[in-house]
């Protein structure tokens, strides 16, 4: 069996860079770059209440972007709350009423959670998050959670006891899957960096007038690094020195970890030898073929994409039952990579070819969980119904690849066909 190889390509054109994940040289996931007015997520803003919605439990504030952010009533409990994010919290701020917890023309301190998207506005809440190497600050969590992929019960009490000794009261933290078997000082100082930049962002608060940018998230390529998992990345390639010069330094400031793994390979296009723009154009087809000769269908409307698996030109050796599930495995492989690869959120239903085995069909759901797992982004798998459909919810972060790559066509407007009248016109 060939061991699996990860790489991380890091590819220039001028100031801007892309980033491509590969396993065993298949495209797994890809950053690119994007406009200014695009990459929103994580921004922390001093908005203005425009108005207050009792009907929707919701209110509209300025934050000064083109259309005004959505604050739910479940994302505006009073700041501080020292139970935040208890199950409890979460049921009573169901039970309020938004006019109770904002008003129109109030300053509040919010960050964008979900970008912009078609005639939506941004979604914000008056609880940030600060993301950090190791940790993910919470100001106004009073709770300490840590990473699921970090399975080793005395490791997580070892991280949990070590930051809560050193977390100020009435704050939280997320522990990181990269804090894993790390020692006390790297953890401190990201967390140290990280209430150094809470008090900037209030300071700033403090002496700014709404809508005001209080707080940017890093820009592409050190969000990428300040991400990456040593344990998912194998080789770092770059394809001149120029470039070299441009990542050691930060690799060497957010995770230096990765600095053995920089490699440098000579090339005019990393992009072009590793055969990307060409996985590019397949991941953006709807039909997406399986190597035995099944396919999947994709289709996406704004919050919800539907998976189609089909058996196609694949027949099978010994009888329909054993066809169809390998057909459906091998789909489960390619679904957990398209998901991560054309970054779809929100609810998806994945349709399998229906098993009348209940044992195939409860290990085709365990198989298709443990593909998710490897997903950075949080996937609930919500189970099966009686006609084979899976249920499961991704969060959205960010643009999927075909908004980042694709404009909607001219003539149809973005619904893939053209209405044709001519055979209903009277012939003369």
């Amino acid at each position: 069996m060939n061991r699996m190889t990860k790489d991380m390509l890091i590819r220039f054109n001028g100031e801007e860079a892309s980033i491509a994940l590969l396993e065993n040289r298949r495209l797994m996931e890809v950053f690119l770059p994007q406009r200014e007015d695009e990459h929103l997520l994580g921004n922390i803003y001093l908005g203005r209440v425009e108005n207050v919605l009792p009907g929707m439990q919701a209110a509209f504030v300025d934050i000064g972007l083109e259309k005004n952010s959505f604050l739910y009533v479940e994302d505006a409990l009073p700041a501080g709350n020292p139970e935040y994010g208890s199950p409890a919290v979460q049921d009573k701020a169901k039970e309020k009423v938004i006019s109770d917890l904002v008003r129109r023309d109030q300053q509040v301190t919010v960050q964008i959670f979900k970008e912009p998207s078609g005639t939506k506005g941004a979604r914000v809440t008056m609880y940030p998050s600060l993301p950090g190497r190791y940790l993910v600050l919470l100001p106004c969590g009073d709770y300490i959670a840590v990473s699921r992929r970090i399975e080793d019960e005395a490791e997580r009490e070892r991280l949990k006891t070590l930051i809560r000794e050193e977390l100020p009261p009435h704050m939280g933290a997320i522990i990181r899957t990269v804090a894993e078997g790390q020692d006390k000082e790297p953890l401190l100082n990201d967390l140290k960096s990280l209430l150094k930049t809470w008090r900037r962002i209030q300071g700033r608060a403090v002496k700014a007038k709404a809508p005001a940018l209080l707080h940017q998230d890093l820009d592409l390529l050190k969000r990428v690094i300040r991400d990456a998992n040593p344990a998912d990345i194998g080789r770092i390639v770059v394809s001149s020195q120029e470039d070299w010069e441009r990542v050691e330094p930060l690799i060497q400031a957010i995770a230096p970890a990765l600095l053995p793994v920089l490699l440098l390979r000579e090339s005019a296009d990393l992009f072009l030898d590793y055969d990307i723009y060409n996985q590019l154009e397949r991941a953006l087809r709807r039909k997406v073929w399986l190597e035995s000769g099944g396919y999947i269908i994709l289709d996406q409307v704004e919050a919800l994409a539907a998976i189609d698996v089909n058996t196609g030109k694949y027949v099978g050796e010994s009888n329909l039952g054993a066809t169809v599930f390998k057909t459906n495995m091998e789909a489960v492989t390619e679904i957990a990579r398209q998901l991560r690869l054309r970054n779809i959120g929100g609810i998806i239903i994945i349709d399998f070819i229906d098993m009348e085995d209940p044992a195939d069909r409860e290990r085709l759901l365990k198989s298709l969980e443990e593909e998710l797992k490897k997903d950075r982004v949080r996937i609930t798998v919500m189970g099966m119904t009686q006609l084979g459909l899976v249920e499961l919810t991704r969060k959205k972060i960010g643009h999927d690849l075909s908004t980042t790559i694709e404009c909607e066509c001219s003539h149809c407007g973005g619904k893939g066909r053209i209405s044709d009248f001519s055979r209903l016109k009277m012939k003369n």
